[in-house]
Order: structure tokens, then C-alpha cells, then sequence
């Protein structure tokens, strides 16, 4: 990754205990972006070890969303991303849950990415919140070259 400064490399975990004893190890160009899974409330503690790192940019990924989180500390993050879960049995996930991180996001200036709904059919149940798409980018140094959802 640090050979190839022209790309963005997204690095998500949930093993917030594993990236708190070795992210020291790594060296962080603006190019590593870090995140860690919360799906639910018991996961928040990951989001004290993301703080931790030296990443150009800190985000959360809240996909699949399987539970409110009303609380967030979103001191030192950048980015949110929430969906839904997919396949074949999927966990619902509800409107309020996702529009109360929305709404935490925008209290704190954080940017705030809403991906899907989720579902047997994803696409189908689409990615509109409120009638209208989320897609904020966290502000880096870089151009992010991801490609964004049909």
C-alpha cells in the first residue's frame, strides 16, 4: 500500500483488539484509510481502537446495520457508511436506526455514506433515505477513485 500511493486502500476489521497491538508496526501514508465494522451497540468498543491509528482518514462501517446505535462517539472519525444486510435471510434493519447516524453525522461533521437497504433483493429495496441519496466522501489529500453504486 505504501508503494502505490496513487490508490486509496480502504483496510476494515472487526478486530479492534488486533489493530490496537499492531497498527504501531504499520507505517500510515495519507493513501491507508482505516475502519472498523459496527453493526450494533456491542461492537462500539472497536470504534475506541480506530481513534488510536494514525490513518489519514478513520471511518465506520455500520453494514450491515443490525442494531440502533443512538450513542456514537464520533470524535475523531471521518466517515460513516450504513446498509442493510443481504441474502437469503437477511436481518431487518430499521429507518430510524439508519437516520439517527445520519443525523449524529451531521451534528458532528462527519461525512456519511448511506449504501442500501438491504434485503432478499437489494437492489430492488434500493439505497433512497428521506427520498434522496447519501453519498458524502470523507475530505482527503487524495482523490478516492472508488466506484459509486448503480
Amino acid at each position: 500500500m505504501n508503494e502505490c500511493p496513487h490508490l486509496i486502500f480502504q483496510v476494515l476489521t472487526k478486530r479492534g483488539e488486533r489493530l490496537e497491538a499492531d497498527w504501531k508496526h504499520l507505517t500510515w501514508t495519507e493513501n491507508i484509510w482505516m475502519g472498523v465494522s459496527v453493526e450494533n451497540d456491542l461492537a462500539t468498543p472497536r470504534i475506541d481502537s480506530l481513534r488510536k491509528v494514525p490513518a489519514a482518514v478513520r471511518f465506520l462501517s455500520c453494514e450491515p446495520l443490525i442494531g440502533p446505535l443512538p450513542r456514537l462517539n464520533l470524535n475523531g472519525i471521518d466517515w460513516v457508511i450504513v446498509g442493510g444486510e443481504s441474502g437469503v435471510h437477511p436481518r431487518p434493519m430499521q429507518q430510524q436506526w439508519v437516520m439517527s447516524i445520519r443525523d449524529q453525522c451531521h451534528q458532528h461533521h462527519v461525512a456519511f455514506f448511506f449504501k442500501q437497504w438491504g434485503g432478499r433483493n437489494k437492489k430492488a429495496a434500493g439505497r433512497e433515505l428521506e427520498g434522496m441519496h447519501h453519498d458524502t466522501f470523507p475530505k482527503s489529500k487524495k482523490r478516492c477513485l472508488i466506484k459509486q453504486p448503480a
